[in-house]
């Protein structure tokens, strides 16, 4: 997955930051979607590789978030921003794994909770969600 991750940062569309960033989403059923971040003129309305791969895992008809990899270049973390947070969160649970990578492979491995405490999630609205 890492190495699917790697691939994906190397497509990115990055040429105002030149930050490039690669995901890589796994289903609950084992199908494996990745992205780039894409930005535009309008910097920063960009967006994150992490929502490329969730709306691709959405868009096969997929709803549930196994383990998310993350890769970015660097000395520090790159970890997903308050928005791919939440929108993991969204297909997520306690149990979703986020892998934070590095060109070395990975860096730190979480649970979301753990990367999101407290999160506000779908069981917090008076929605039913279909699993």
């Amino acid at each position: 997955m890492v190495e699917l991750a790697r691939q994906a940062m190397a497509k990115s569309y990055s040429p105002y930051s030149d930050f490039k960033v690669g995901a890589v989403v796994v289903s609950r059923n084992g199908s494996v979607f990745s992205a780039c971040n894409v930005e535009n003129a309008s910097y920063p309305e960009g967006t994150c590789a992490e929502a490329g791969a969730i709306s691709a895992m959405v868009m096969a008809g997929e709803q549930r978030i196994q383990a998310i990899y993350v890769i970015g270049a660097g000395d520090g973390l790159v970890s997903p921003c308050g928005g791919c947070r939440q929108r993991i969160r969204e297909f997520a649970d306690s149990t979703t794994t986020v892998h934070i990578c590095g060109p070395e492979g990975i860096r730190k491995s979480l649970l979301l909770d753990q990367l999101l405490p407290y999160s506000f999630g779908p069981q917090h609205l008076n929605v039913t969600q279909a699993d």
